[in-house]
């Protein structure tokens, strides 16, 4: 096994990016981001982000979430390390996050939670 100086730099995370869709479904009848569309908005995510060139470790990684509890905001995803939240509409909208924020490292303002807005 070998050692890790401490002058060297260690990544701090296996991905550049992390990404969460909240994909939780509540049978209740609660608002839930379910409820729009979220499996498809994962789906065309991981996939743009796949044929960018942008997935894999050192890169960015797409995940399902359970509840993020942030369904008064819904749908919702998460952008670690940065902790940006997102509220998305339709596949243009993960269309302009993918291309802007993932790739470019650009936060897209528009899209932006509103901090307030939680269950």
């Amino acid at each position: 096994m070998s050692e890790t100086k401490a002058d060297e730099k260690a990544p701090l995370s296996y991905y550049a990016r992390h990404v969460f869709f909240c994909l939780n479904e509540r049978k209740n009848g609660e608002a839930c981001c379910a409820q729009h569309q979220a499996q498809e908005a994962f789906d065309r995510c991981k996939s743009q982000v796949k044929a960018a060139g942008l997935a894999g470790p050192g890169q960015v990684r797409v995940n399902k979430a359970g509840c993020l509890d942030r369904c008064a905001a819904g749908p919702v995803m998460v952008v670690y390390p940065e902790a940006v939240w997102y509220s998305y509409v339709d596949g243009h909208d993960i269309d302009e996050i993918v291309e802007s924020h993932l790739k470019n490292g650009q936060v897209v303002e528009r899209l932006l939670t509103p901090a307030h807005l939680g269950r």
